[in-house]
């Protein structure tokens, strides 16, 4: 009889830019079965790893079977944490090592590097501390985990898309609110635009205000953003609404289709009402075909407050799978998220 490994049978050690190759291959894998629709590249790794505020050897954390990455975990710090401090856990295991035991010594080992970095960030540990996994809505695997290890659902995620709309399908521009005007993305209007997403999402679940780094990072540096697929609108020297622009190279790869994500679309809450976001997205929805796209996407949380969900439906995106946000505090104490 085969003998079963065990979580324990496994050599751990950090993701490195070594690691890379194995770690593609591994979510890979893991997308092959799941269809979460989270392809990535090298590249996309990579980035993840450059992370200026991501210690790798510290913050990450590889299971290896001999030679073969079978599990991963990566916990990003909330930096600049308003009011609660929230660790999101980027973790999974392959298909053919789910259910002994190694999705627990994950979940564990983000549970303690999170304490260990709330209790180092002299602002962080002022606060109350939780940790956060995602996945797909309805994943029995992650439920069954999720429950064992006291999490609590919290959040819940919409995929939404589209065809990308040509021809006759094409939407009725939407003039833009009295007193903007209407620009393409240009790095001229970065700082500006990274404080209209400030303001913009400041009442949003889990805002993390964007510093100049990670703003770098993550948005306008990041490999996938499009600044020719990225619209703003502007009054004077401020930018009052915003969208912008992405696309996964790897799931074009993996797909054959080229869709346009909107990654981010807000608008500052003294221009809400206006018409201002329905502008932008209909200018975009407008000229991503003749751009070469096949789809426009975004995702979205069901709870916006800004009515966001309702907008999309009636702009023609439909949902395509549905996530969830678990949480659970840090320190095992009650639970108030």
């Amino acid at each position: 009889m085969a003998r079963q490994h065990t979580a324990d049978d496994l050599e751990a050690r950090p993701l490195d830019q070594g690691s890379v190759a194995d770690w593609q291959r591994l979510r890979a894998e893991i997308e092959s079965v799941d269809g979460a629709g989270e392809h990535v590249s090298a590249e996309d790794l990579v980035e993840m790893l450059e992370d200026p505020k991501l210690d790798p050897a510290r913050d990450s954390l590889g299971l290896w079977s001999g030679s073969r990455l079978v599990a991963y975990a990566v916990l990003h710090t909330p930096h600049g944490a308003p009011e609660v401090a929230r660790f999101q856990g980027d973790a999974a295991v392959h298909p053919d090592r789910r259910r002994h035991g190694i999705g627990t010594r994950l979940v564990e080992w983000l549970e303690a590097r999170a304490e260990t970095r709330l209790k180092a960030d002299p602002q962080l540990s002022a606060l109350r501390g939780e940790l956060l996994l995602d996945g797909l809505a309805g994943d029995p695997g992650l439920l069954k985990l999720a429950q064992r290890q006291g999490f609590r659902p919290c959040r819940w995620w919409f995929d939404m898309k589209q065809p990308a709309p040509t021809g006759d399908r094409s939407p009725e521009p939407r003039p833009a609110p009295e007193g903007t005007l209407p620009v393409a993305f240009d790095a001229t209007y970065d700082e500006a635009t990274r404080l209209a997403h400030n303001d913009a999402f400041r009442d949003h679940w889990n805002f993390t205000p964007f510093d100049a780094t990670d703003w770098r990072t993550w948005v306008t540096g990041a490999g996938s953003f499009r600044p020719a697929m990225s619209r703003l609108l502007i009054a004077g020297d401020e930018v009052v609404a915003y969208l912008l622009a992405e696309e996964s190279e790897a799931e074009t790869a993996e797909t054959g289709s080229r869709d346009c994500h909107v990654g981010f679309l807000g608008t500052r809450r003294s221009w809400r009402g206006r018409g201002a976001a329905q502008a932008l997205l209909t200018d975009v929805l407008r000229t991503a075909g003749d751009a070469g796209y096949d789809t426009v996407s975004l995702t979205v949380d069901t709870d916006n407050p800004s009515g966001a969900l309702g907008m999309y439906e009636r702009s023609g995106f439909a949902a395509t799978r549905e996530a969830v946000t678990y949480a659970r505090p840090l320190g095992r104490g009650a639970f108030r998220s």
